[in-house]
């Protein structure tokens, strides 16, 4: 049994080819306006898709696209990352993945389930069950990792086994969609509101996207902490 406690993602479109994009888009909005004149760069690109934001003209953005790994997350940030809309998703299967395997067969004495724990959480912290038993965050995991090899080794096949485990179990997804569904993604799951988790990871993407695709992300700004000490964004009107 492992405890993660910060997701990672993976940006798997190349820099390059998210850069070309920026390009493209201005292209096709000059074609909007037939104001096309002079050399398109990176630069005109970033201030070009500025002014489409701030007029309100996203749909020209829609022609993008942007492939994200996300790891080390837990089946609950999975479940919420699936009702986006107007994205591809490639997730981690419970029902296929056997957690008591490793290699070419089974492995039923080595531990290898991961769960997620909140980062301002103390998972080792006893708290009093109603029989007056302390128990931990990690005790419950390791006893869930321990029920599920139980239940391979009576003859559960991993679809039946993983019903024992629990939702924050380490699951892995890929996300696709354009830039204006990633800005919709991270005006639902940067802000205060949102789940931890989701928020933490979505927040780092966010700062890492704005760094690499000027113009596209401009509007969303730290915003401040909450009472557990992680950042969240808002929007912000364009100048």
């Amino acid at each position: 049994m492992k405890i993660i406690k910060r997701g990672r993602f993976e940006i798997l479109t190349p820099i390059e080819e998210l850069r070309a994009q920026l390009l493209r888009i201005e292209r096709a909005g000059r074609t909007c306006y037939q104001s096309e004149k002079g050399e398109i760069t990176q630069e005109s690109a970033a201030k070009f898709i500025r002014k489409l934001l701030k007029s309100g003209h996203e749909s020209v953005i829609e022609h993008s696209c942007l492939t994200v790994r996300f790891v080390d997350c837990g089946r609950g940030f999975t479940h919420e990352l699936v009702r986006q809309r107007l994205c591809a998703f490639s997730q981690e299967s419970t029902r296929y993945v056997d957690y008591a395997k490793r290699g070419e067969g089974p492995d039923l004495d080595r531990f290898q389930v991961q769960c997620i724990a909140p980062p301002h959480r103390d998972t080792e912290a006893k708290v009093p069950l109603e029989d007056g038993r302390l128990y931990s965050f990690s005790d419950m995991v390791r006893d869930e990792e321990m029920f599920y090899r139980a239940l391979r080794k009576a003859g559960w096949v991993p679809e039946d086994a993983r019903s024992i485990l629990p939702t924050d179990l380490k699951a892995e997804i890929v996300i696709t969609a354009n830039f204006r569904e990633w800005r919709h993604i991270f005006k639902m799951r940067t802000q205060k509101a949102a789940h931890w988790q989701i928020r933490q990871v979505m927040g780092d993407l966010l700062v890492e996207l704005q760094r690499i695709l000027p113009g596209v992300f401009v509007d969303f700004v730290e915003a401040g902490k909450d009472q557990n000490g992680l950042r969240f964004f808002k929007q912000v009107p364009i100048e």
